[in-house]
């Protein structure tokens, strides 16, 4: 069973898996057109890091073993979702979730991506991308929560660095998310 708080969120993990060139991995949604971080929901009984772990493997086949966990965001980053994908029917009702990000490096072959590990698999394919790229990329509602996430994550994900700034398609507005401005999201 999920976990929904008190205001309507539920718990969630998202993944950010990095290669050692900087790119990172966004999975293609089974039948659909979408690509996002592999994500999903923390059971009731599960710590955030043990669901992680268990969304690494039902996601994209890859165990403990195959990755480094560079860190993860120091609290929960939420977003709303839009009136028409509420489920007004279950009970508790969801709004939005709750995520708790994970930056992994990847120390295995790349090729040991998979996505056969359950008989419903949450991706059909995957891309290596760069590193803001996944913002353009993943459905409009959750963009500023991948901004925030990448952008608190990056200092880890390039410590010599700094992540690299913002691409030319970047909207100004984005630039408040790197700011600081903007604690809760409703998409962008």
């Amino acid at each position: 069973m999920d976990r929904i708080d008190a205001q309507g969120y539920r718990a969630n993990v998202g993944i950010i898996v990095i290669d050692d060139g900087g790119r990172v991995l966004i999975g293609g949604r089974v039948g659909r057109s979408g690509w996002q971080f592999p994500q999903g929901g923390i059971r009731s009984e599960e710590s955030v890091e043990d669901a992680m772990y268990r969304e690494l493997n039902e996601e994209i086949g890859l165990a403990s073993e195959d990755v480094e966990t560079l860190g993860a965001t120091e609290d929960w980053l939420r977003y709303r979702l839009p009136e028409r994908f509420v489920r007004r029917q279950q009970i508790p009702v969801c709004i939005g979730q709750k995520q708790r990000w994970y930056l992994l490096r990847l120390l295995t072959n790349p090729e040991r991506v998979r996505f056969n590990t359950t008989k419903e698999p949450e991706f059909d394919r995957c891309r290596w991308v760069d590193y803001w790229r996944p913002v353009k990329e993943v459905i409009y509602f959750k963009r500023q929560v991948y901004v925030r996430a990448l952008n608190e994550l990056g200092p880890l994900a390039f410590p010599q660095n700094g992540p690299p700034p913002p691409p030319d398609w970047w909207p100004r507005r984005w630039h408040r998310i790197l700011q600081g401005a903007c604690p809760e999201t409703s998409g962008v």
